[in-house]
């Protein structure tokens, strides 16, 4: 299993019709509504925002009023055939006036995912921790060290300094004696170097 780090965009003109291929990492349902949202305001007066997005245990697409099985499920294929997961991938398409057909509307949509795929950094995916930890000030530049190859999603910084983290069991070992572990997860993570 893959998945990606941050958010891409590739965007292509065939036949008159502009497309643009936004694939962004995801961890729920809740995040594909969001960015939905968030894509239909940034990409206004679109004719279409197809899109397909697959989770570990999940998985979902739309054809957005293209013609039925033309849209979604390629994207959601390329998706699949890349061994991706927790990815949303959506194709906003502006028509231009020529009809592609079916056979032409599954390859812009395969094809824009495929390159949008491509720009992408892809990693592994591993068991790990998704963990809340609490230390002195004193510790943040050895903690920041150790921490080096892993993903920090928030640092709090009040009487202590707070991080939210996402680790692997040997980091979560090494930190143990260091910190006030206030909240753990077992969690799928990217692996990072």
């Amino acid at each position: 299993m893959k998945s990606i780090i941050s958010k891409e965009i590739y965007e292509v003109t065939m036949k008159n019709s502009k497309f643009i291929g936004v694939i962004i990492p995801i961890e729920s349902i809740n995040d594909v509504k969001d960015n939905l949202n968030i894509i239909k305001d940034e990409y206004k007066n679109a004719t279409h925002y197809c899109y397909a997005f697959k989770l570990i245990n999940d998985k979902g697409f739309s054809d957005d009023r293209e013609p039925n099985k033309t849209a979604g499920i390629p994207i959601l294929n390329v998706i699949e055939g890349n061994d991706l997961v927790n990815v949303l991938v959506v194709v906003i398409r502006y028509f231009g006036g020529i009809k592609l057909g079916p056979g032409g509307l599954i390859r812009a949509y395969s094809n824009t995912t495929k390159e949008v795929i491509n720009k992408s950094t892809l990693v592994d995916l591993i068991n790990g921790f998704y963990v809340s930890i609490t230390f002195p000030y004193s510790l943040e530049k050895e903690i920041n060290y150790i921490l080096r190859n892993s993903i920090i999603k928030d640092k709090i910084y009040k009487e202590e300094c707070t991080y939210i983290i996402e680790i692997t069991k040997d980091i979560l070992d090494n930190l143990k004696p260091l910190v006030t572990i206030n909240n753990i997860e077992e969690k799928i993570i990217p692996k990072l170097n």
